[in-house]
């Protein structure tokens, strides 16, 4: 399999389920909001963002069917780093009211000027992050 295929199709499939839930339910596929949904009382709404999550939960499963061996995935940093990096994209998440996959695939598809601005300061905070790193740490 060539090496861009599987992003290409990941890709595929992300603005598709995006597309989707967007023609069908009239809702934006922003994931922070998906997940924080799941912990109320929302009707049927609730059952619309369970099926949603519970669907990338069971990407990699399928994928493994798919191609025969499950995605290579490598953490570099510890447990706890993880843990404290989950909780400051949470925070971040909730203060820039959604993340990278609400603002950047579905509010950029929609020409929202306010989720332009929230992708290009997530850019900006991981390539200063990025560059901070390299230079404490060559």
């Amino acid at each position: 399999m060539h090496p861009y295929l599987a992003g290409l199709a990941g890709g595929a499939l992300i603005g598709l389920s995006v597309a989707g839930l967007m023609l069908l339910n009239g809702r934006i596929a922003g994931i922070s909001g998906l997940v924080a949904g799941l912990g109320q009382d929302r009707g049927e709404r609730r059952l619309t963002d369970l099926a949603f999550v519970a669907g990338l939960i069971s990407g990699p499963a399928l994928f493994a069917w798919l191609s025969g061996a499950w995605p290579e995935m490598r953490f570099v940093a510890s447990l706890p780093v993880l843990a404290l990096a989950g909780l400051l994209v949470g925070f971040g998440t909730r203060l820039g009211s959604g993340c990278t996959s609400g603002h950047g695939v579905a509010g950029l598809a929609r020409l929202s000027p306010r989720s332009l601005m929230a992708v290009l300061t997530f850019l900006a905070a991981g390539m200063l992050t990025v560059a901070a790193l390299r230079w404490l740490a060559p």
